[in-house]
């Protein structure tokens, strides 16, 4: 059956898929009959046998240039000769036929070398590559700058649902993409004139849907035609014949570093990726295994929970080094063994670390290397796709009855037993209970891969805002936002992996809207008769009542604490210069003075007194006197070692307290200070236009010789300051 695919602005079919159908009966649906086939082990032979039928249909129906055909690759059969028949096919083809292939997420996740590949020969045929159902899943956003597909094909959900943040950032990333790539964007699912409106917002400029056509034998011959204009082919990428650090462009300028700044660099790069999220992709190269440490499992484990796709390679590291990371099978040869790479790409953002090891044989962390940082998205992409298509294939297993849920009635996962009852009454009312409470409740099967949710009530359905059919056969982990706590989440990890219950409280998302709320979860394991954890029960609670008012309460709190940090401010300092004043120039000299008493030091006493600031205040103002009185403040400062001591009494009268003088010279040090900021005061300024002069009489005391407390000192330095200002010396 073919459905067309029509130009938004002319109205012109350009195009028509290939959508295989069965044998009339059971097996007439393409989900009947390729599940039929893939339970028999024949999904290849079907794929290409859909594939033949579409290129013959399409020439017998006249679906010739300038009409394009797309058809679709099945992502499970990409092996390690990937679509053997393409070439075949090729050959056989009439000249005018011109097609492109459309593929789908499903074939990132477990075969990315091998999805790379098939795209290779894709473009080395001529024809065209779609990346199909974008938006349905993140890793498609994040695999889109390696694909480089020339048509982008957006998820019918775009387009008929109601616009959310997970629409918006879907479609600036596409948007970016084909902005930067000529690329076409394709919308599916254009059913009413609502949808169109929708379609074209998102930037689509071909559709798709029962609007124009439903599928049919032939070409929907009411609609005019016209010729599908993809963009210029992009460079060939290379493959594992290729390294990293090769990718890099000829007349590179390369630094050189130890190992410790490599570290840290490759940390940047891994929180970028964080921030980025499920739409980025992280390759890296280690060398060795021994060089990935206990904490960079750490924080590998972290990417792959929070970003699109990661792989981890070096001589000796398995091909799953970290539950999520992909890992490779190296060759001796390899020049990857020689490298430290870290490549980040997404759709908005793209850097990589590029390093050769120089073989020196010191200590590990003085190890020299040379390097690039580079953010050209071509570089970085080609970097990238050199370390994805040297990754192993997944291990593919047939999926269990869980992973594609039936109806809920139908649904019966393996609920822990309750022994006072008989099996069949108690796991009956096990069912209702969870089925009554108001808890959210889900239970993780830990024998499947990525450990999916097998069973959830109806109040995790309310809570999580999806419906058991979108949440069954997933990983808990998607709930999760950009703002969780890392470490609630390290910790959880933890107690899992070493069979524990735990409770923590997680900021989540709720829907397709994603709107945060606060979930307290309690975790406890399910054993079997070995004692083996084979499930995981998750009780969850809406908190988001009680942890807002905690954080009102906090911020309250808070607040009180810099209002009354402000008032105590204000009672020990100046408010114009910003300088304590006498009241706590007293308490940080009694303390001085106790310490030096405890210490056998002196401590000295400054008493300043501003020489002709009366007259400046009289004749510019007292906002002119004010700002005198601050730059006096601003020089004192300036003049005094960091230890010692400045206060403003009022007016124009200062002190300057000297901790810790010897005492056989204190009194010397005490008059040389006194006369270093005599010069400093007396220096001219300018205030309002006007060149100034202001001079300083100070007076000196210093303990034990003067008093041993603050008013003796005080007292004795104020009569000297008295005596400096008649005439008199300013030593003591």
């Amino acid at each position: 059956m073919f459905q067309p695919i029509v130009d938004l602005d002319s109205g012109a079919v350009v195009a028509y898929e290939a959508l295989a159908r069965g044998p009339e009966g059971p097996l007439r649906s393409p989900v009947e009959l390729f599940a039929a086939a893939r339970e028999a082990g024949r999904l290849a032979e079907l794929d290409a046998a859909c594939r033949t039928a579409a290129f013959r249909g399409a020439v017998e129906q006249g679906l010739l240039a300038p009409l394009t055909v797309f058809v679709n690759v099945e992502p499970e059969v990409l092996d390690s000769a990937p679509l053997a028949d393409l070439l075949a096919i090729a050959d056989a083809a009439p000249a005018q036929l011109r097609v492109v292939v459309e593929i789908t997420e499903r074939a990132i996740a477990t075969r990315p070398a091998e999805l790379l590949q098939t795209v290779q020969r894709i473009r080395e045929i001529g024809w065209g590559l779609a990346l199909d159902d974008v938006g349905a899943d993140a890793m498609s956003l994040a695999f889109m700058p390696l694909l480089r597909p020339d048509v982008v094909k957006l998820d019918l959900r775009l387009v008929q649902d109601r616009p959310g943040p997970e629409v918006a950032e879907v479609m600036n990333a596409v948007n970016a993409y084909a902005e930067r790539t000529g690329a076409v964007v394709l919308a599916e699912g254009i059913e009413t004139d609502a949808h169109l409106v929708q379609a074209l917002a998102l930037g689509a400029t071909l559709g798709q849907g029962w609007m124009f056509g439903r599928p049919q034998p032939g070409p929907a011959a009411q609609l005019p035609t016209a010729e599908l204009l993809l963009p210029p082919a992009p460079l060939d990428p290379p493959g594992t014949e290729v390294s990293p650090f090769g990718c890099l462009p000829p007349g590179t300028v390369l630094r050189r570093s130890p190992k410790r700044l490599l570290i840290e660099l490759s940390k940047q790069l891994e929180r970028h990726a964080l921030r980025l999220g499920e739409t980025a992709v992280v390759a890296s190269t280690f060398q060795e295994a021994r060089h990935f440490t206990p904490a960079t499992v750490a924080r590998y484990r972290g990417l792959a929970e929070r970003t699109g796709f990661v792989c981890a390679l070096g001589d000796g590291l398995s091909t799953e080094p970290v539950a999520g990371v992909r890992g490779a099978e190296l060759s001796a040869a390899d020049e990857v063994r020689g490298e430290w790479d870290v490549a980040v790409i997404g759709p908005h953002f793209s850097a990589a670390l590029l390093a050769r090891d120089l073989g020196d044989t010191g200590p590990d962390m003085e190890r020299t290397f040379e390097f690039a940082l580079t953010y050209d998205r071509e570089t970085v992409a080609r970097a990238a796709h050199a370390l994805v298509a040297r990754v192993v294939p997944r291990e593919q297993r047939r999926p269990a009855p869980v992973e594609r849920p039936a109806p809920a009635a139908a649904t019966a996962p393996r609920l822990p037993e309750l022994p006072a009852l008989a099996p069949a009454a108690g796991e009956g009312l096990l069912h209702r209970a969870l089925a009554a409470t108001t808890s959210g409740v889900v239970i993780v099967d830990m024998q499947l891969p990525d450990q999916p949710m097998v069973y959830v009530n109806r109040a995790f359905e309310e809570l999580s805002g999806y419906p058991r059919e979108e949440v069954l056969g997933r990983n808990c982990r998607f709930l999760q936002t950009a703002d969780t706590d890392l470490s609630a989440v390290a910790r959880i990890r933890d107690a899992v992996a070493a069979g524990q219950e735990c409770r923590e409280t997680l900021l989540n998302h709720r829907g397709p809207d994603r709107t945060p709320w606060w979930n307290e979860l309690h975790l406890a394991p399910v054993t079997d008769a070995e004692g083996r954890v084979v499930q995981y029960i998750g009780v969850q609670n809406d908190v988001t009542a009680r942890v807002e008012a905690q954080q009102r309460l906090t911020r309250e709190q808070e607040r009180t604490r810099q209002y009354l940090a402000r008032i105590e401010q204000l009672a020990w300092t100046d408010p114009l210069t910003g300088l304590p004043n006498r009241r706590r120039l007293q308490e940080q000299v009694e303390l001085a003075l106790w310490e030096a008493d405890a210490a056998g030091t002196a401590v000295g006493l400054l008493f300043v007194d501003l020489d002709g600031f009366k007259a400046v205040n009289d004749r510019l103002g007292h906002a002119a006197g004010d700002e005198l009185l601050v730059e006096i403040s601003g020089r004192l400062r300036s003049a005094v070692r960091r230890t010692d001591l400045l206060a403003r009494l009022g007016g124009d009268e200062f002190l300057v307290a000297l901790p810790g003088l010897a005492p056989g010279t204190a009194a010397a040090e005490a008059a040389r200070v006194a006369t270093t900021l005599a010069t400093a005061l007396g220096e001219p300024l300018e205030l309002r236009g006007e060149r100034v002069r202001v001079g300083a009489s100070i007076g000196c005391a210093v303990s034990p010789d003067d008093g041993t407390g603050f008013e003796a000192l005080l007292h004795t330095a104020d009569q000297r300051m008295y005596a400096v200002k008649g005439g008199r010396l300013v030593s003591p």
